[in-house]
């Protein structure tokens, strides 16, 4: 730093001058050897002022008209006067050349006499700086330039150093000296290196603070120079920085009506107020000539101050809407002209020097009002260079005058990414459970932004960081796999982890979901990429009881097991070596899926080193709602739930936020930004479209002139806006070219995120032109283009909620109805696959228009193919939907027209509404189909979905009875009561079939072909189960006819789960623990012949809970119960994955005596 500061304070002691024929001050011949010496010295000589030194202090004296007369005019005895009152008066900060007093010297009459001073003025200070070179100052210099200077500079700084203390400035102390020092005299004597551009900014810029600072010093001890120039500013350093003196304060006032010798007279406050803003407006102008002069390298004040001519005569016209064909004239060539004062110079340091030139100039909207603004300006341009100096020169933009925001812009917030960070640290740390923290606010808030403040902290730590966010208008069930689907895209696309990285993370997924797991691997096509699986993967028994009927679409795997599989891949990707961020955005619209996904993962002790983030809108979650019940929950059941709360910014983080969005220094943006927090409320995304909409008004407007952005304050602070962020953005949208409001509304129906393609085939030829929509919706911050790709997104769901009002009300039916038309019309069968939920989201939005028959049988086909394609992707809630709507289509017609997409739609939504356990609205939907279905085939699956919500809802009873209606009409009578008489008879039948068979026999079975049998088998399996809870007696009974029909029809899947529960019969009614333990042998083998791993759970629970007890030690059995239990859990067989772990339980504290390990 102090090669730097002493870059042109070098030593001048033993120089004196004095005026040469041609009026410059050159060196006399006098040279001061011994600044002790006994006798006063001339230092300097000029027409009006002479000076000397005499040991510690210098003797200044005001000469008469000519050059040698020793009587001073009374004038310049006045001005010496009135130096010395004020330097009485000034504050201890600015006397380092204190007045001592005034007395005769050397036959003058009148002499200043005050302390000796180290330094040197400010103009020989730049010559020095700038090599003697006038112009702009340059501030990009080469490496190679760097490298020399920086040599050169500690050199000059080690010499230089011991002669610091020694620099006799008083020779160019005071005012009016006039004189210009020979460059060469310089270059023979010092050598000045050009310093590197940071270097030379710094140096300019401190030197600029001790300026401002020494003049805020003054105005603060009510004093104003009235003479500040260059000439009458001298630096010197202290302490590791500059300070500055003026000189001549012969022209200086006092301005306070509390200070001693004022001379503004008593006035009121309001007066006195206004007299000083007055009374400093010379010097804050002067302080603008200095400060241009020394950033730009003028020599002269003429220079300078023609700029400020130049400024305020360009702002004249600048603004002008229509001016003369002179006046037109004149402001393009005034605009042209090089002597703009922020030309040559960064835009954040040039808009404070416009200011300060224009100060009390009708040229300028808002100006400094104080020298310590401009200080504390400085001093942000100095500790933040990299923000304040990013721009040099105009771009296109400012040209034209566009306003472009960033909407990723993060300010404040200083606590809550404290806590975000300590909530990292803890899960690289620690990490032994599960963390979750919430951040809440209101829309526009910046609880996004928050969010991804975290991201690059963990990926540079080798975390992994998903993101999902949900949407009001799109389907809730899928964001947790299309995250997930990204996330693993992300790593096959860009290859982000090397073969050491992949192959442990693969192991790990493996090991948590197994091999061949379809259901996760159709929800996440990226992750069975990066597993190398194949489509071909291996498949559960073929064998199964299927009640389709012929039907195309499979039956949906329980919620619950796809709840387990996203738990335990959650699991499997969260380690010590990479800990896992899952941020999940707008929680208030996530579905009771995720929700509980989000429970199981927090709760399950397997899962370690990963941290929740969600965020919502706590203004739309209340007491009663979901996300507040299962924050509760896990409260409850000792989870630590880290509230974050986001409320608006601060009007000092608004104030930085304008600052840096429009170049200025930040005192002369805060009235704006003053104006911009009270209208908006510091909601930064309210606040940053405000901004854009003053720019669209031209209420806030870049001026070519003084090269800065400007605005009108009064026309902003009457401004009225709206109090709710949408209806103001959507206003400022109506500003807009008609075409590109149709293109934001057509934008708007097609989603949160859409293809270009998509946007396209929606519009007619004359709507709006794509490009030029895009275009303009990503440069005003409506839209992103994701990854440079024809993808696009909403900046906001708010952005996109705006742009949705400009449909009117009671338009929006038929715009969405003519929208979804198009879509349909102009796609091909391959790309109506791809956006097919587009286009019957939008159809279905105007279903109350269609009034043809035919028009709602092919909506309701629609509906049906976007259903079952929502049912492979195990989005329950949103094929539910489709579903529903499509039935509601085909309510009015007779039964019999189109009835076989009519059966199609009841049999999906009764799974649909199955696995979401909507079991009231499933029993109460399939009561018309059992009614009016044409033949009993087409009830069999509506049927079977019946009986197991009656199942699940506790209604046994009821699920009994229609079981045994169902099976009559199979063919399979079972009584609703046995007698013991019949119970006797069917116990000595079943017993006699089965010993007259061999275990290969029973292995030996084909498989079963009737699928009337086939869908008896699986009534009786059902009829098995609730029997069991509701009526135990029938359960024998039901497992003798199952046994029975497979040894005379044949085996499936549910055979081995018969042959076990008639094992169990054998060991617990009759004592026939061999015949049991055969029956048990045999199911299980049975099992594995078929490939029936499903009904694992189910075997083991009866075989080693009551079977092989009996034959073998319980410790044999502990093993079995925990496979059950994964695999149960696996599949979705939750009821007999937690039977198993009971048993698993029970068997080791009671049975065994050992320590068990609990798994859930």
């Amino acid at each position: 730093m102090m090669d730097q500061l002493s870059l042109g304070l070098t030593n001048l002691e033993g120089l004196s001058f004095r005026r040469d024929g041609n009026g410059e001050d050159t060196p006399a011949t006098e040279e001061i050897t011994n600044p002790q010496s006994t006798s006063p010295r001339l230092v300097h000589q000029s027409s009006r002022t002479s000076i000397y030194r005499f040991q510690d202090k210098g003797i200044k004296v005001r000469l008469g008209g000519n050059l040698g007369d020793p009587q001073p005019q009374q004038w310049q005895v006045d001005r010496l006067s009135n130096e010395q009152t004020i330097s009485r008066y000034l504050p201890l900060s600015c006397k380092r050349r204190e007045v001592l007093n005034i007395g005769p010297f050397d036959g003058h009459p009148v002499a200043l006499y005050f302390k000796w001073a180290n330094g040197i003025t400010l103009k020989e200070w730049m010559r020095k700086v700038q090599g003697g070179t006038p112009g702009v100052a340059s501030f990009t210099v080469t490496q190679r330039n760097y490298n020399e200077t920086s040599h050169i500079q500690q050199n000059h700084s080690r010499s230089s150093s011991h002669n610091e203390s020694a620099i006799d400035s008083n020779l160019l102390y005071f005012g009016n000296i006039g004189h210009t020092t020979n460059s060469a005299l310089y270059t023979s004597t010092i050598k000045t290196p050009t310093p590197r551009a940071t270097d030379d900014l710094n140096v300019r810029l401190r030197a600029a603070m001790a300026i401002a600072k020494t003049l805020s010093d003054f105005h603060d001890a009510g004093v104003v120079i009235n003479n500040l120039t260059t000439e009458n500013v001298v630096l010197d350093t202290f302490e590791g920085d500059y300070v500055a003196t003026f000189i001549d304060l012969s022209e200086a006032a006092i301005f306070r009506n509390d200070a001693p010798d004022n001379q503004g007279g008593q006035k009121s406050v309001d007066d006195m107020a206004a007299f000083e803003k007055q009374i400093k407006q010379e010097d804050l102008r002067s302080l603008g000539t200095v400060l241009n002069q020394l950033f730009r390298g003028f020599q002269d004040d003429s220079a300078s101050q023609s700029v400020v001519r130049d400024n305020t005569d360009v702002f004249a016209c600048d603004r002008t809407d229509t001016p003369s064909k002179t006046e037109g004239e004149d402001v393009r060539r005034k605009r042209s002209k090089p002597t703009n004062a922020s030309e040559g110079l960064p835009i954040y340091l040039g808009s404070l020097i416009s200011t300060l030139l224009l100060t009390d100039s009708p040229a300028s909207a808002v100006n400094y009002e104080s020298a310590k603004d401009v200080y504390l300006d400085l001093k942000t341009m100095l500790e933040n260079k990299s923000r304040c100096f990013r721009k040099t020169d105009l771009d296109e933009c400012m040209v034209e005058s566009r306003l472009k925001l960033n909407t990723d812009l993060f300010y404040g917030r200083r606590v809550q990414i404290s806590m975000l960070m300590h909530l990292l640290n803890s899960v690289f740390m620690r990490g032994n459970q599960p963390s979750i923290a919430t951040i809440s606010g209101h829309p526009g808030t910046g609880k996004s932004t928050l969010a991804s403040q975290i991201k690059k902290p963990i990926q540079d730590r080798d975390g992994f960081f998903i993101e999902g966010k949900f949407h009001k208008s799109s389907c809730p069930d899928t964001v947790l796999s299309k995250a997930l689907n990204s996330f693993f895209g992300s790593i096959i696309v860009k290859g982000s982890f090397s073969g050491n990285m992949l192959m442990p993370l693969r192991w790990r997924i493996h090991d948590a979901i197994g091999s061949g797991n379809n259901l996760l691997m159709d929800v996440i096509p990226n992750l069975r990429k990066l597993m190398a699986e194949e489509t071909s993967t291996v498949q559960t028994s073929s064998n199964g009881c299927t009640l389709r009927s012929g039907r195309s679409h499979a039956i949906p795997t329980s919620s619950h097991r796809l709840k387990f599989m996203f738990c335990k891949l959650i699991g499997a990707i969260a380690c010590k070596a990479h800990p896992l961020i899952l941020f999940l955005d707008d929680l208030q619209w996530a579905d009771e899926i995720t929700l509980d996904v989000i429970r199981m993962i927090l709760t399950d002790p397997d899962v370690t080193h990963f941290l929740l983030l969600g965020a919502y809108r706590d203004n739309e979650v209340s007491l009663s709602h979901p996300l507040t019940e299962k924050l509760n929950y896990l409260k409850e059941h000792g989870k630590d739930v880290v509230p974050i709360n986001i409320g608006p910014l601060e009007k000092e983080c608004v104030n930085t936020l304008v600052s840096e969005a429009l170049c200025l220094p930040p005192n002369l943006c805060r009235p704006l930004s003053n104006a911009i927090h009270t209208k908006t409320g510091g909601i930064i995304m309210f606040l940053l479209r405000f901004l854009k909409s003053l720019n669209d008004e031209g209420l806030l407007w870049f001026s070519l002139s003084s090269q800065r952005w400007e605005f009108d304050l009064k026309k902003i602070r009457v401004k009225e806006i709206s109090a709710d962020v949408v209806q103001h953005m959507t206003l400022n949208m109506t500003r807009l070219d008609k075409n590109i409001q149709m293109g934001l509304k057509t934008a708007a129906c097609v989603g949160s995120n859409f293809d270009a393609e998509i946007l396209q085939k929606t519009k007619k030829d004359d709507d709006f032109d794509m490009k030029t929509l895009l275009e303009k919706c990503v440069e005003d911050g409506y839209l992103i283009r994701i990854d440079g790709s024809q993808q696009f997104a909403w900046a906001h769901d708010q952005v996109h909620q705006a742009a949705y009002e400009l449909i009117p009300i009671e338009k929006r039916e038929l715009f969405h109805l003519l929208l979804g038309s198009r879509l349909l019309m102009k796609s091909s069968s391959s790309e109506l696959a791809n956006m097919l939920f587009c286009v019957v989201d939008n159809m279905n939005r105007g279903v109350n228009l269609l009034e043809s028959d035919d028009q709602k049988h092919e909506l309701a086909f629609l509906n049906l193919r976007a259903g079952e394609s929502a049912l492979s992707y195990s989005a329950f809630h949103t094929a539910s939907r489709y579903l529903i709507t499509g039935l509601s289509l085909l309510e009015h017609d007779s039964w019999e027209k189109n009835y076989s997409l009519r059966m199609r739609l009841y049999d999906a939504a009764s799974e649909a509404l199955y696995v979401t356990g909507d079991f009231s609205r499933l029993i109460s939907l399939v009561q018309k189909p059992l009614k009016l279905a044409i033949c009993f085939d087409d009830k069999l699956n509506l049927y079977n979905n019946l009986v197991r919500s009656l199942a699940a809802s506790g209604q046994m009873d009821e699920g009994i009875a229609t079981c045994l209606r169902v099976l009559a009409q199979l063919g399979e009578v079972i009584p609703s009561t046995i007698s013991l008489e019949s119970y006797h008879t069917e116990t000595v039948r079943i017993k006699t079939m089965m010993q007259g068979m061999s275990d290969d026999q029973l292995l030996s079975l084909p498989v079963i072909t009737d699928t009337c049998k086939m869908a008896a088998m699986q009534f009786l399996n059902h009829l098995l189960y609730q029997a069991y809870f509701a009526k135990p007696e029938l359960s024998p009974f039901i497992s003798f006819r199952m046994v029975e029909m497979s040894i005379e029809y044949g085996v499936c899947n549910i055979t081995p789960f018969a042959f076990s529960v008639y094992g169990a019969f054998l060991v617990s009614a009759i004592n026939d623990n061999e015949g049991g333990y055969r029956m048990g042998r045999v199911a299980m083998e049975l099992m594995k012949k078929m490939n029936a791993i499903e009904i694992i759970p189910r075997l083991s629970i009866v075989i080693y809970s009551m079977i092989n007890i009996w034959k073998e030690p319980f410790q044999a059995s502990l093993s079995k119960h925990l496979e059950a239990f994964d695999i149960g859990a696996h599949r979705g067989d939750m009821e007999f994955a937690i039977s198993s772990l009971f048993q698993y339980v029970n068997m080791s504290i009671y049975g065994c005596g050992e320590n068990f390990d609990v798994r859930l």
